[in-house]
C-alpha cells in the first residue's frame, strides 16, 4: 500500500499526517512543546510525553502511527514542508546529501524556519535511512513572479540572494486546486488571495500562477501578523539594530511585533472577544493593513475577479473577513452576513462584480500529492 507521511516541523513542534495514494488523510496529529512540557496530539486525544528534541519527537510519531496500524515499512515516502528553497529550488525535490547541503547554505534566508525543517529531515534520515524524502517549498509557488515584481532596486554588487521570494506558497497552491471544486466554477482568472493566520500574506494569482506577493525576502514583510509587524520603513529596522543589536532586533521583529505589540496578545480569537480599546484597535489595524496591502497587488493582475480567504483567521474569523471586505467595497465587493456567519465557502451576494470565497488551507495534502508524484517517478 502506497502511503505518504507528511511532516511540518517548527522550532518546538512537529505536525504530521498520513495520506494514502488517493490523498485520503487517515491519521493526523502533532508533537508540541518539544524540549519542554511536550504533548502528543493524535486526533482529539492529547497525552503528556517526553520529547527533548526532534529525533525523540519523531520516535513518538512512529510509535503512535504503529499503534494505529501504520508500521514504518508501510510508509512509501515522507514529504516535508520547507519554508525557503532560495532562487534555485522552485519545485519539490528528492532529498539527497547534496540537497541537504544546498539547503543548509540558505538557512540565513529563513533562520527561524529552515533549520527546524532540516532538523526533522535529518532526524528522519537517522531513523529510516532507506525511506525516500521529498522537500516541498513555500517559496516555489511564487517562482512565477516576473522580475519586475521580484527585484529590489539595489546595486547588483550588494544584492546577492536578496529578492522578493514570497511565502505561504503551499497554501496558495492548494487554494488554486480546491477553489474550482468548492465553487463548481472555473478558477477566476484574476484572484486576490489572503492567507490569514499567525503568519499572514496576500497573493495576486493570475491564470493560476502567482504574479506578486505581499511578502518579500523573508516572512517578515507585508501584512500585520500575530507577532510580526509586517512592512516597515528600513530606517526603523536599522535604528532597532543600532539600539538592540542584530540578534535582539531580529527577536523583536519576529516575536514581539504585530498584534502582540498592539494588544498584548497574538491570538485573534482572544482579541475578537476582548472588549478593550487596545484589542479593538489591534483588530482594526490588522484588517486595515491587510486590505491596503492586498489591494496594492491588484495592478499586477490588471484587475480582480475574486477575493479568497484561507488560513486559520481567514477561515474562521467572520468579523475580520467582514472588515477587510468593507475596506474593499470600492472594488465592488459585497459580502453576505448570512454566508459569512457560516464561514462560507461562498461569501458574496448575488449579482456582485467580485466573488468572495473561503477555502480551507491544506498544505499537508499538497505536500502529499507532490511527494507521491515525485517518488513515483523515482521508481
Amino acid at each position: 500500500m502506497t502511503t505518504c507521511l507528511v511532516i511540518n516541523a517548527g522550532s518546538s513542534s512537529i505536525k504530521f499526517a498520513v495520506f494514502d495514494a488517493g490523498l485520503t488523510r487517515s491519521i493526523a496529529g502533532a508533537v508540541k512543546e518539544i524540549g519542554g512540557a511536550a504533548e502528543l496530539q493524535l486526533g482529539d486525544r492529547h497525552a503528556a510525553v517526553t520529547a527533548p528534541d526532534h529525533d525523540a519527537a519523531l520516535g513518538l510519531i512512529f510509535a503512535a502511527l504503529e499503534d494505529n496500524g501504520v508500521a514504518p515499512g508501510d510508509v512509501t515516502v515522507a514529504g516535508h514542508r520547507v519554508v525557503h528553497g532560495g532562487a534555485e529550488l522552485t519545485e519539490p525535490v528528492h532529498v539527497t546529501a547534496a540537497i541537504l547541503d544546498e539547503l543548509g547554505g540558505i538557512n540565513s534566508l529563513a533562520p527561524l524556519h529552515n533549520p527546524h525543517n532540516l532538523a526533522a529531515i535529518r532526524a528522519l534520515m537517522r531513523r529510516a535511512p532507506d525511506l525516500p524524502q521529498v522537500a516541498c517549498f513555500d517559496t516555489a509557488f511564487h517562482a512565477t513572479n516576473p522580475e519586475i515584481a521580484a527585484r529590489y532596486a539595489l546595486p547588483s554588487t550588494v544584492l546577492g540572494q536578496m529578492r522578493r521570494y514570497g511565502f505561504h506558497g503551499l497554501s496558495y497552491a492548494g487554494l488554486v486546486e480546491q477553489l474550482p471544486l468548492l465553487s463548481g466554477r472555473p478558477l477566476p482568472r484574476r484572484l486576490l488571495a489572503f492567507h490569514l493566520g499567525n503568519g499572514s500574506s496576500a497573493c495576486a494569482i493570475l491564470d493560476g500562477q502567482s504574479v506578486a506577493s505581499s511578502m518579500g525576502y523573508s516572512p517578515l514583510d507585508g501584512l500585520v501578523m500575530g507577532t510580526r509587524a509586517g512592512a516597515l520603513d528600513p530606517e526603523v529596522v536599522l535604528t532597532l539594530t543600532e539600539r538592540l543589536g542584530v540578534d535582539e532586533a531580529r527577536r523583536v521583529l519576529s516575536h514581539e511585533g504585530g498584534l502582540k505589540a498592539l494588544a498584548g496578545q497574538s491570538d485573534m480569537r482572544e482579541l475578537l472577544t476582548d472588549p478593550s480599546a487596545a484589542a479593538r484597535f489591534a483588530v482594526a489595524f490588522y484588517c486595515y493593513w491587510a486590505a491596503r496591502n492586498g489591494a496594492g497587488l491588484i495592478p499586477a493582475m490588471g484587475g480582480v475577479d475574486a477575493v479568497v480567504f484561507t488560513g486559520g483567521i481567514g477561515e474562521n474569523a467572520a468579523p475580520v473577513r467582514r472588515e477587510i471586505c468593507e475596506h474593499l467595497k470600492w472594488l465592488g465587493v459585497a459580502i453576505s452576513d448570512d454566508f459569512n456567519a457560516t464561514n462560507g465557502p461562498r461569501l458574496h451576494l448575488d449579482g456582485t462584480a467580485i466573488d468572495l470565497w473561503v477555502v480551507p488551507a491544506d498544505e499537508e495534502r499538497v505536500i502529499a500529492r507532490d511527494a507521491l508524484q515525485l517518488v513515483g517517478k523515482l521508481r
